[in-house]
């Protein structure tokens, strides 16, 4: 099984399907909507983090709220280990490539989420249901779009239990019991009650909790790895040149690492920037649908900022940690990197508290936001009546997760990440048309609406 899955991982994965896919498709629509996250970001950051609500609009939560929750799901143990696996694998130029990878992620997401809101429904029980698994079925006639859209939902449950459960329980469990000793099932109980207590609300409890807890969190992190910054402050230009540079001509080998090309760069940055920020799997989509939100276009500009925050904020924190420090030339295991470069450059013990309380905040959120994923799947596929029975199930995993060995899972979860994405992918390109003819005309309505309030 663990070679299977790891061949089908290595394929999904590799170098001629999905990453240049996304890459292509994230260039794609930032063409077609004419870098729509460039000239529209200053107002989508107003709407996301000032405005933050559309009065009277219909939906479950805030558009704030809608973005803290994705950022919950995607801001987790992969902007810690993930960065560290780029980096190892493919040399400081990866995290570069993370970045291109994160800009273009923007248009992609923009898109998903524009969908998830123009597609979205009311379920039996009053709640908004959107998604890529209904604006595959809905955009795209036939038996191709119902096909693509139970495909798409199918992966999304599935993921939802590896990636967006027993992983990360799994982390946050070795971490505790390595940094203070407490036993895993006493971790598994402790996370899961606290689980038990926020997603047994629904979406309306994950919003409020994430609205608060994220920004905390984010803020956190990225205050420690300022402080390992600040005192490698001569290092930090060097740093960023190194990971200019070996974008373009590779690294050499050079103490434990064993050497990069430029294409092993590119390919892992691709990779694990969309494992990052999720841009291209369609989970954006999901939240963005639960929005309260007068156009589509207005919790599509939203939900972008998402991908910057993750990628050209929280990945781009990590990545200059471990490159600022040194600890990718040592023959430590890449799951220790952050850790070691926080524990090198900060006094005391203080370095590896922050990384272990920060995987703990990010693992648990990840697990927040991936269990309205897969509930929004499950509404897809057998409607409202199993959605309680998957919460239930749900939360038992992750204790399942927190004490239990996981490496056939993490393959597992690689492979289903990957089978989310091809599908959106293709109901992505197919619909793009609908998304700039739709974007176009709600920017040319402002902007007559603003060139009349002028006149007047």
């Amino acid at each position: 099984m663990d070679e299977f899955l790891g061949s089908a991982s290595d394929f999904i994965w590799g170098p001629w399907l999905l990453i240049p896919l996304l890459l292509l498709t994230g260039l794609y629509l930032t063409v077609l909507l004419r870098g729509v996250q460039f000239r529209r970001f200053a107002l989508a950051f107003r709407l996301g983090f000032l405005d933050r609500s559309d009065a009277d609009a219909e939906g479950d939560i805030t558009h704030y709220q809608a973005l803290s929750t994705a950022l919950a799901a995607t801001v987790g143990v992969g902007n810690i280990a993930g960065v560290a696996t780029a980096i190892s694998l493919g040399g400081p130029g990866a995290v570069f490539w993370m970045w291109v990878t994160g800009l273009v992620g923007m248009a992609t997401k923009y898109s998903e989420a524009f969908l998830g809101v123009r597609f979205r429904r009311t379920d039996a029980d009053g709640k908004q249901a959107g998604g890529p698994m209904h604006y595959l079925r809905q955009g795209i006639k036939g038996p191709v779009g119902i096909f693509l859209g139970g495909f798409f939902a199918v992966a999304g449950v599935v993921a939802s239990f590896g990636i967006g459960n027993m992983t990360q329980a799994n982390t946050v469990a070795m971490n505790v019991e390595s940094e203070w000793g407490l036993q895993t099932w006493i971790t598994g109980v402790i996370i899961t009650v606290l689980a038990a207590a926020v997603i047994l609300g629904g979406i309306k409890g994950i919003g409020r909790v994430a609205s608060i807890f994220v920004p905390v969190m984010i803020v956190l992190y990225i205050l420690g790895a300022l402080a390992v910054l600040i005192f490698r402050i001569d290092d930090l230009p060097a740093a960023i040149a190194e990971i200019v540079t070996d974008a373009f001509t590779g690294t050499a080998a050079t103490g434990g690492f064993v050497g990069a090309g430029v294409a092993a760069a590119i390919q892992y940055g691709v990779a694990r920037g969309i494992f990052s920020n999720e841009s291209g799997l369609g989970t954006g989509g999901i939240a963005a649908a639960a929005a309260s939100t007068s156009h589509p276009v207005r919790q599509a500009l939203v939900s972008m900022t998402q991908t910057f925050i993750d990628t050209l904020v929280v990945v781009s924190f990590t990545g200059l940690v471990i490159v600022t420090t040194g600890v990718w030339k040592t023959d430590a295991s890449p799951a220790t990197y952050t850790a070691n470069a926080f524990a090198e450059a900060l006094p005391g013990n203080w370095g590896s508290v922050i990384v272990t309380v920060s995987v703990i905040f990010f693992a648990f959120s990840t697990v927040l936001g991936w269990s309205y994923y897969g509930d929004r799947c499950i509404e897809y596929l057998f409607g409202t009546a199993l959605v309680l029975p998957y919460r239930i199930v749900f939360i038992a995993v992750v204790y399942v997760g927190a004490t239990t060995e996981l490496s056939t899972v993490w393959t597992f979860s690689d492979v289903a990440n990957g089978l989310m994405a091809l599908p959106n992918l293709i109901g992505l390109l197919i619909l793009s048309p609908l998304v700039y003819r739709e974007t176009r005309a709600y920017f040319d309505r402002k902007q007559s609406e603003d060139f009349r309030v002028g006149a007047a």
